[in-house]
């Protein structure tokens, strides 16, 4: 039984609120997608309205994701020595699945905005997309980064979060790659 005021109690009742926000936003957008479907069939948009429909699909997915997240990992036991190596932990396991689910709800919304502005023969406002897909691709290329960093400092990520608890990374599957120097391009 953790007492009243702990560090551990306050942190565990701020996840499970937080956690039960993210659920029930996520909840709203999903029924806000299909009242978006049904409304667009009455009107004739259709199309309009499954696009739309699917952008909050995604929005939603993401912030259940966020909610899943911050209730596995941080209603759990607090251990305030490993506290310090937790946090990096925690984002190489779960960054990487949000900022997928970010880069795809954001590159989803630039391709519909070019189809939209071809549609309506706006071409001049096509930066915007492009910016947003650009955008999209900056999120990746610095999750890589972060990745690559975070590597170097605790090791690589299939040590610190193995898909299921029972599997061990396996070093001997692979073969080692030939040392040999590629060799050089000779031009005339």
């Amino acid at each position: 039984m953790l007492p009243l005021f702990s560090l551990a109690t306050y942190r565990k009742g701020m996840a499970m609120g937080f956690a039960g926000i993210f659920f029930a936003m996520s909840l709203a957008l999903g029924l806000m997608a299909i009242g978006t479907i049904f409304d667009g069939g009455k009107d004739g948009t259709l199309i309009e309205a499954v696009l739309k429909a699917i952008n909050y699909v995604v929005i939603s997915l993401a912030i259940f994701e966020l909610g899943i997240v911050v209730h596995r990992e941080y209603v759990g036991e607090y251990d305030e020595k490993q506290d310090k190596d937790h946090v990096l932990i925690v984002l190489r396991r779960t960054l990487p699945r949000f900022v997928s689910i970010v880069c795809v709800a954001l590159v989803l919304e630039g391709l519909l905005m070019v189809i939209k502005y071809s549609q309506l023969e706006l071409a001049g406002n096509l930066y915007y997309p492009v910016a947003i897909i650009f955008s999209a691709a900056f999120l990746l290329m610095a999750l890589g980064v972060f990745l690559h960093f975070s590597q170097v400092v605790h090791g690589p990520l299939a040590e610190t979060t193995p898909l299921r608890p029972e599997m061990k990374p396996d070093t001997d599957a692979m073969p080692a790659l030939p040392t040999t120097p590629a060799p050089a391009l000779i031009l005339p």
